[in-house]
């Protein structure tokens, strides 16, 4: 392990913004603070995470975009979400957390009806199809969704990956889950009202990565609750 990443190992351990639970913490067992985020936070506002959050961005901007709400993004590789970190604690964005954890893990962390939005953005796709299951919006995961969402709570989606997002609205068709919006390519067409501006703003590392070798970016927000 470099000594850079050595330091920012260190430095996390130091953030006040940052929650490194153990494994006996969460393992087949509640976290602490599961039902009362709003005690980490010291208010109560609608909870929004990000999943496999990298370096936050969706995060930090959703925290920068609407104080109104509270922010965590999760993500169980430290060494990235340092940068989002980092950036909320110098600007003393309060209403931001970043919890390392596995996503596996997520019942452990947030009670019934706690949850108010989840965004996946550009998870890894998962493409074999034996890790099928694997996807962040497979049913195994979506039933973990279930358990933490509030009745009106929804779900979003950004991914260059069209076979993801094909496989996605599968899901949503098959489950009869409530699909509120859907586009293979937001840029590409006409702006719609029902896609948050956030979406349309934030673009994260690997986006602009995959803007660059002309890929197209697809967006879908779901609900899973009838």
């Amino acid at each position: 392990m470099g000594k850079d990443k050595l330091r920012r190992f260190a430095e996390m351990e130091t953030f006040s913004n940052v929650i490194q639970p153990s494994l006996d913490e969460v393992l087949n067992k509640d976290y602490c603070l599961k039902g009362k985020w709003y005690e980490e936070f010291n208010r109560k506002a609608p909870l929004v995470l990000e999943l496999a959050c990298g370096k936050g961005e969706f995060t930090v901007a959703g925290a920068l975009k609407d104080a109104s709400k509270n922010y965590i993004g999760i993500d169980i590789k430290g060494n990235r979400m340092h940068r989002g970190a980092k950036f909320c604690l110098e600007n003393n964005l309060t209403h931001a957390r970043f919890l390392r954890t596995r996503i596996d893990f997520i019942t452990s962390f947030f009670a019934p009806d706690e949850v108010d939005e989840i965004f996946i953005v550009f998870p890894d796709p998962q493409p074999q199809k034996p890790r099928a299951r694997k996807r962040l919006t497979s049913m195994m995961f979506i039933e973990r969704y279930k358990q933490i969402l509030k009745k009106q709570g929804v779900i979003h989606l950004k991914t260059d990956n069209k076979g993801f997002f094909d496989f996605t609205l599968q899901v949503i068709e098959a489950q009869g889950f409530e699909l509120i919006v859907a586009s293979d390519d937001i840029y590409g067409k006409p702006k719609n009202d029902l896609i948050p501006e956030i979406v349309y703003e934030t673009k994260t590392h690997y986006e602009k990565l995959f803007l660059k070798e002309g890929k197209t970016m697809c967006y879908l927000r779901f609900k899973v609750h009838e």
